[in-house]
């Protein structure tokens, strides 16, 4: 029996459509709503894996409103090199330590990595960026049209979209941040805590000049800084005109109204004493220290990442990084299932792995954010916390999780890098040195073997997994851990993650790569529902539980 999921937000009309489809359908392999970072992301991924992907978004170009979020943190950085993008962004941003809890500034200079540093660079260059990447890949955007309602049966999603047409998609991911569409009409439960302050944020003109910079007043943090501005000797020099950055703490939690320029001048004359002649605003928005986290990632052939899957305070700049990492995480794997190569349990892992990972990010953004009170008992703990992490192994430790360089996925026991990130290794191969992240460009699992050449045999898997022969003489050492044993072999995850590490044998290589990467060839695929399908085959069907939603708006 097919499942009906039928929402109509648009115009707050709701309904169900019937079970035969009246007009013509444009299908794809996936359809993504949203093209910010995340949903740009994870359709750059889809692309590498030659998978059928497009993208609805409700902007008509890829401009965005204000700049919004401000840089990138290490394991970012680090993903985009393994794509060979990252030049991208390190030309145009501004390199410097970003890592920071509670107000503490976290050196990582002395990190294990190419890219022991943060990058400043607005979400709006950001964004570009990546559109442009993902254009070079033929991804085909949808603009300026929003998703009225989906339909979900057992063998894909029905999307309607606001000019009337539709798409059909095996696979549905909503992208379309905190507010969304896609994870309400899956019925995605959404729990967490209700705000208790909130801030307004907003880039505008000033007839004054305001002290640049993060201050404090009764109420909380404010800040100015001008949009343009670079970094001298570790400190930022702004532009001597243009527009203000601007973020004001407000004395009690705002409406859930959009802001007025009349509430950014109120609330800047309550925590400033004067709101700078403040004009011609771009944008103005608000945030809230609200924390809320899907208790589940996926829902049948709907799934949800970034902001649809969690929101929480912008502390520490973790947001647009975590959603990001999140389409690295299920990409490869959603091309897998796709393409019939894995069972469509793969999946299952998306929210197994990433779930931890925005938990522990909602838990430090809502400890960041008791510490910004400004009463005397918090004051003494902020100092204490300022204290410890002034302490090498609390910094290293903080510092490692807000930079993303410490994740690790839990894929049992075993050596140090099993679950955790591989390190960009120098490496020399018959035909040359080369760096490992250039392997991992195509978003290609890679066999590693560091070994005899030849003493790895992959046979069944060759035709998805590259086999790699290469001596390392370095030293392997990871963030926070240090120096760890070196391996004989190590499998890598198309994400860079470490699948399998191997000593002079291959014991549990299959299973590895079984689990990750399907059975060896001409094994069947078996489904979670019990259904077996050839291994090369292009289509993956699996019966979901008949379930109906009818959301209101």
């Amino acid at each position: 029996m097919r499942s009906v999921v039928d929402v109509r937000f648009a115009r707050g009309r709701v309904g169900r459509r019937g079970k035969e489809r009246s007009v013509a359908m444009t299908g794809h392999a996936v359809v993504i709503v949203g093209a910010g970072p995340t949903g740009l992301m994870l359709a750059g991924e889809l692309a590498l894996a030659a998978v059928d992907v497009a993208i609805v978004e409700r902007r008509a170009s890829q401009e965005l409103a204000g700049s919004r979020a401000g840089g990138l943190h290490a394991r970012t950085i680090e993903i985009l090199d393994q794509r060979g993008i990252a030049d991208r962004f390190l030309s145009e941003g501004q390199v410097a330590q970003v890592a920071g809890f509670a107000g503490v500034r976290l050196d990582i200079s002395d990190f294990p990595t190419r890219h022991n540093y943060g990058l400043g660079l607005w979400q709006n260059h950001i964004e570009r960026i990546l559109a442009g990447w993902i254009g070079e890949l033929a991804v085909l955007i949808y603009r300026g049209r929003e998703v009225t309602g989906c339909a979900q049966d057992d063998s894909g999603v029905d999307v309607e979209l606001s000019d009337g047409s539709s798409l059909r998609a095996e696979y549905l991911v909503g992208c379309d941040g905190g507010r969304s569409l896609i994870r309400k009409a899956a019925g995605i439960a959404f729990p967490g805590s209700d705000p208790t302050t909130s801030s307004l944020i907003a880039e505008v003109e000033m007839a004054e000049t305001p002290e640049w910079g993060i201050h404090r007043s009764a109420f909380g943090v404010h800040s100015f800084g001008r949009k343009e501005y670079q970094i001298v000797d570790g400190k930022i020099v702004y532009a001597d005109r243009g527009p203000v950055g601007v973020l004001v703490t407000e004395q009690h939690v705002g409406p859930a109204t959009e802001p007025t320029l009349g509430d950014l001048s109120a609330v800047l004359i309550a925590a400033c004493g004067t709101d700078y002649g403040v004009h011609s605003p771009i944008w103005i928005s608000r945030f809230t220290d609200a924390a809320r986290q899907a208790v589940a990632y996926r829902r049948g052939r709907v799934l949800i990442a970034g902001d649809a899957a969690h929101v929480h305070p912008p502390d520490g700049g973790q947001g647009l990084q975590t959603g990001v990492q999140d389409a690295v995480n299920l990409g490869w794997k959603l091309a897998q299932v796709v393409k019939g190569a894995s069972p469509e349990s793969l999946l299952d892992t998306y929210h197994t792995e990433r779930h931890p990972v925005a938990a522990r990010v909602l838990r430090n953004t809502m400890a960041s954010t008791v510490l910004r009170r400004e009463d005397d008992r918090t004051k003494a703990l902020r100092d204490t916390i300022s204290e410890l992490l002034g302490m090498d192994e609390p910094r290293k430790r903080f510092a490692a999780m807000m930079s993303g360089l410490d994740i690790r996925y839990d894929l049992g026991d075993g050596h140090p890098l099993l679950g955790r990130r591989m390190p960009d290794l120098d490496l020399i191969t018959a035909n040359g040195p080369l760096r490992l992240f250039t392997l991992l460009h195509d978003a290609v699992p890679i066999l590693l073997n560091l070994g005899e050449p030849g003493g790895l045999d992959i046979t069944p898997w060759a035709h998805r997994v590259q086999l790699i022969d290469a001596k390392y003489n370095g030293g392997w050492e990871l963030p926070v851990l240090g120096a760890v044993p070196a391996p004989n072999a190590v499998l890598i995850r198309p994400d860079g993650y470490v699948a399998w590490v191997g000593d002079l044998t291959q014991l549990g290589l299959a299973d590895a790569l079984t689990t990750w990467f399907g059975p060896p060839a001409g094994a069947p695929v078996r489904s979670s529902a019990g259904a077996q399908m050839p291994g090369n085959a292009q289509t993956f069907i699996v019966a979901i539980p008949s379930r109906s939603f009818l959301i209101g708006t």
